[in-house]
């Protein structure tokens, strides 16, 4: 939507005073990564607002596919974020400023707003995700060495990695951030990144391969000196 209609018309386009703010998550070079954009000085989440005719899933799905270029792109709920001071006036009078935008008083972007925060796993080579019309930059972040971030979204950031180490002890999400193919290896390294900690080795392998989740491929990858081990890929549903 151009930036000028959306300022001007989003409050009848959208549904009032609620957002979606997404953490998107990626893996690469053994670093767990958050997307984010930069705004003015600051960097915040990618996020948007629910059109009047869909449902908050198509609001997701479609704001993750603008971000991501992905079809169906995976998401997960994270948790709602709405304290009753919970609105930005400073900081959107900062970005019309900067924008060169005339500021009105009582603009609807400045009421409260209650957010609906959800994750998402990506393969973050398969996404070229570019700035859009609020944006100046995009760049994926390790967690471990995140900027500045503005808003409340520093929070959502910090509920998304502590939701994700919960919630891959107990179901198998973690594939998501890999390409189609890869090794054990790979997928031990991952839940060791996201986890925090050492894992041994043989018996995460022995608990990945009996989850059925996964079938092994004839070929082999080499995964550096001595090491040439099989690659997995979901098991395919007949």
């Amino acid at each position: 939507m151009e930036l000028a209609n959306f300022l001007a018309y989003g409050k009848q386009q959208f549904l009032p005073n609620l957002s979606i703010d997404l953490v998107i998550i990626g893996f690469q070079k053994d670093e767990l990564k958050c997307l984010l954009l930069k705004i003015g000085s600051k960097w915040v989440l990618p996020g948007g607002h629910i059109k009047i005719d869909e449902s908050v899933d198509t609001a997701v799905g479609r704001i993750l596919e603008e971000r991501t270029a992905l079809k169906n792109p995976h998401f997960k709920f994270l948790a709602v974020f709405g304290d009753k001071d919970r609105n930005f006036e400073e900081e959107f009078k900062s970005f019309f400023a900067a924008k060169g935008l005339p500021w009105q008083e009582g603009h609807w972007l400045t009421d409260r707003f209650v957010t609906l925060a959800y994750y998402s796993l990506v393969d973050i080579d398969r996404i070229d995700p570019k700035p859009g019309e609020f944006d100046e930059a995009v760049a994926w972040f390790s967690f471990d060495a995140l900027p500045d971030i503005a808003l409340d979204h520093d929070v959502i950031v910090a509920k998304a990695r502590n939701r994700l180490r919960e919630d891959i002890q107990r179901e198998q999400l973690t594939y998501k951030l890999l390409p189609t193919e890869f090794t054990m290896p790979e997928l031990h390294r991952l839940h060791e990144k996201i986890l925090s900690e050492k894992l041994d080795r043989s018996r995460f392998q022995k608990k990945m391969l009996g989850s059925g989740l996964f079938e092994r491929l004839p070929k082999r990858k080499k995964d550096g000196p001595g090491s040439n081990p099989y690659q997995y890929r979901l098991a395919q549903k007949n």
